[in-house]
């Protein structure tokens, strides 16, 4: 890789800040000044500075880029204590370099120019920005522009660890004991807490309930708090906080208790649509026998208004016979 001199930017290494505390470092200092407190404090501060962030571990991160990108380039750093960084974006185009401007931006503030490295090899550019972050004011997007006829973009997003809980409910039911366990996979926490939501606000949960709550964890990475005697009040969102040296992450968990009635609801539902079916076939089937019964009712009617009105032809009919034998005996 060679320095390329006609690109927009900064042309050199950024040593001037090395070299400088290395002047203050080496600075003398005798008794005989009238103010030995200051430049003594300076040439303290200046080695510790150096002792300080020289112990820190180095984070090497890159994105490359082509003008003819059309997607989104993002690379997430997850990072939880204080570290050396070193963000580096390719640029790869078939265009005049010298047309290129090269700018860094964390968020929206543009970073200095002289906090930046540029460096070109063929057709490719090469930009560096190197920093340490100490606290978490410094953590966020960090990003690189480079301006042609079509502007692309790389972005480093450098956040604290994420947590690892139960993404589905939990559910549980009245009287009954259970733990919501919480994790961070391949990252150690200073401090973890617990809170329950109470409306729109977070309330700590209340430790010094021995017979209520026990928080717990077998290791450092994960947290657990274990809820006892459980009633349908101790439903709602439970959320485990963990605590870094860069910055501070969260973790939602919903717990859902259930009385005992519940899971019979669906079995009682049922029992009562049988029930009703039951009652319906009943129905119909009384209401069937029914309307068969009455045609043969009336069949029988008819029967015994018929034999009446036959018997009473009979004896209508014998009725002149009779007078007849009678007026042949005269």
């Amino acid at each position: 890789m060679r320095a390329f001199t006609g690109l927009r930017g900064p042309r050199a290494p950024r040593a001037w800040p090395l070299l400088l505390v290395c002047l203050i470092a080496g600075t003398p200092w005798s008794l005989a000044d009238s103010d030995p407190p200051d430049s003594a404090f300076t040439n303290l501060v200046g080695e510790e500075m150096m002792a300080k962030y020289s112990n820190l571990s180095l984070e090497i991160h890159s994105i490359s880029l082509t003008d003819k990108s059309s997607m989104l380039v993002e690379k997430n750093i997850t990072l939880e204590k204080p570290s050396n960084m070193e963000l580096t974006c390719q640029f790869t185009t078939s265009g005049d370099l010298n047309s290129i401007n090269i700018t860094w931006r964390k968020g929206d503030e543009l970073l200095e120019n002289n906090n930046y490295l540029i460096n070109a090899s063929g057709n490719t550019l090469y930009t560096q920005y190197t920093f340490t972050i100490i606290n978490s004011k410094q953590m966020g997007s960090y990003s690189c522009f480079f301006e042609e006829e079509k502007e692309q973009k790389g972005t480093f997003n450098i956040k604290v660890p994420e947590l690892h809980g139960k993404h589905k409910p939990l559910i549980t039911y009245v009287g009954d004991s259970t733990v919501l366990v919480c994790k961070c996979e391949h990252c150690f926490p200073t401090n973890w807490t617990w809170y329950r939501s109470n409306g729109s606000v977070q309330v700590p949960v209340d430790v010094h309930m021995n017979d209520k709550y026990v928080i717990s964890g077998k290791h450092a990475n994960e947290t657990r708090l274990k809820i006892m005697h459980l009633s349908e009040e101790d439903g709602g969102s439970y959320w485990c906080h963990a605590i870094f040296q860069l910055g501070e992450s969260e973790e939602h968990i919903e717990l859902v208790v259930l009385s005992f009635l519940v899971p019979l609801k669906p079995f009682l539902a049922i029992i009562a649509e049988v029930i009703l079916l039951v009652a319906f076939i009943l129905l119909c089937e009384m209401y069937t026998q029914k309307k068969k019964k009455h045609p043969e009712e009336g069949k029988e009617f008819e029967q015994i208004e018929q034999l009446k009105s036959d018997d009473s032809n009979g004896i209508e009919n014998n009725a002149p016979r009779h007078r007849k034998i009678e007026s042949g005996n005269q």
